[in-house]
């Protein structure tokens, strides 16, 4: 029982990350024309979240490989909390930005052990279905800012629709503090630190990317709906019915993703959805059928996060497995800065922001000749055999 209620606790973290990340993005139409900002500092201030991650999940991993897991986790939730208490009392964008970036550090450390602490707790079928909860969880939380946070913020202000972003981190904290105990197979490894083989960096490489690409994809998508649909006159219900389909829609189909590739195959789920995703995303950019495009994006389009993340965590060994997510998240933290002020960028040039939707379908088409790579040089059929 305590590792279902651990992964729980992983969950809500996840679906806490998903929350804090998009809320900038759901308050986009009030704080573009409140602080006047440009779709390219639009863009930069959501990835503010991302900022820093860059350059501390590969040192994060190696806290992780010497100190444990329980320490350098339970410090990123609390470094979560501590990031939504400054947004809370920011003033202006400077302040956003600051608070994202001290709650962006906290979901690294969150993030680089989380898988880890998964393979450590789960194996055979229950490793499958809990990288499949855990990687569900985000869009979760970002379904869960669009229907909290608009109504907060038109009630009590924009500041005290960010501070609702420390509740979820809390919950989190307190349940993971009081379930996780070391497993003794991982307690009995050396902590030294053993940096993953050449092989094994180039698979996390690849995998990072892949999973940059789909993710940087599928949060441009979400970052630049809201405000796509209020330039079209579209209401708050109708954009919130969107990013619901295409968030919470999310949560079934990446369960069921995970069964599907075992009966299907790996590689036909992921270029299914990588299809579906791709359509989805340039139909709501081009079409006015937003709410098709969503279940394109959010069902169909949804289906492999846990095919990704499933390969991504078995390319290193487990003894390299905290270095190697350090390395993998390196990657997703670097095109998680950078993707939201390009999808800015385009979204300037257009003239409106679903030039940021478009932008988006863009980046995820990247996936597929990864996803061929990745699978070339990793055996995948071993890989998942082993998951």
């Amino acid at each position: 029982m305590r590792p279902w209620l651990l992964l729980v606790s992983l969950a809500i973290a996840r679906a806490a990350f998903g929350y804090q990340f998009q809320s900038v993005a759901t308050l986009g139409p009030s704080l573009v024309a409140l602080f006047h900002l440009s779709y390219t500092e639009f863009g930069s201030l959501i990835g503010a979240y991302m900022l820093m991650g860059m350059f501390v999940a590969l040192p994060l991993g190696f806290l992780g490989r010497r100190f444990g897991d329980r320490p350098v986790l339970a410090s990123g939730l609390a470094l979560m909390i501590v990031g939504a208490l400054f947004d809370a009392t920011a003033s202006g964008p400077s302040g956003i930005a600051l608070g994202r970036t001290i709650g962006g550090v906290g979901t690294v450390a969150m993030i680089v052990l989380q898988g880890k602490v998964i393979a450590d707790f789960f194996s055979g079928r229950n490793f499958m279905i809990a990288i499949s909860v855990s990687a569900c969880a985000f869009p979760v939380g970002v379904g869960l800012a669009q229907i909290v946070l608009p109504p907060v913020a038109v009630a009590f202000g924009w500041q005290i629709a960010l501070l609702t972003e420390a509740v979820a981190p809390a919950l989190s904290l307190t349940l993971f503090l009081s379930r996780y105990r070391q497993p003794p197979a991982v307690a009995s490894q050396p902590r030294s630190l053993a940096f993953p083989s050449r092989r094994e960096c180039a698979l996390l490489l690849i995998a990072g990317t892949i999973w940059t690409a789909y993710t940087s994809g599928y949060s441009g998508y979400t970052s630049y709906v809201p405000s796509t649909l209020a330039a079209r006159g579209d209401s708050a219900a109708m954009i919130g019915l969107v990013l619901v389909i295409a968030t919470w829609g999310n949560v079934p189909a990446t369960m069921l993703g995970g069964g599907l590739a075992a009966r299907f195959g790996a590689l036909r789920i992921f270029l299914i959805a990588n299809v579906a995703l791709i359509i989805g995303m340039t139909g709501t950019a081009l079409t006015g059928d937003a709410v098709v495009g969503a279940f394109l994006v959010g069902v169909l389009g949804s289906i492999h996060p846990g095919v990704i993340m499933a390969v991504g965590t078995l390319s290193a060994r487990p003894e390299n497995r905290a270095i190697g997510m350090g390395l993998f998240y390196s990657v997703y933290y670097l095109g998680g800065t950078v993707s939201p002020a390009f999808c800015g960028y385009v979204a300037d040039r257009v003239g409106g922001a679903e030039g940021g939707v478009l932008a988006a379908a863009a980046i995820s088409s990247i996936t597929v000749p990864l996803y061929l790579l990745h699978r070339k040089l990793g055996r995948h059929e071993t890989m998942l055999a082993r998951a």
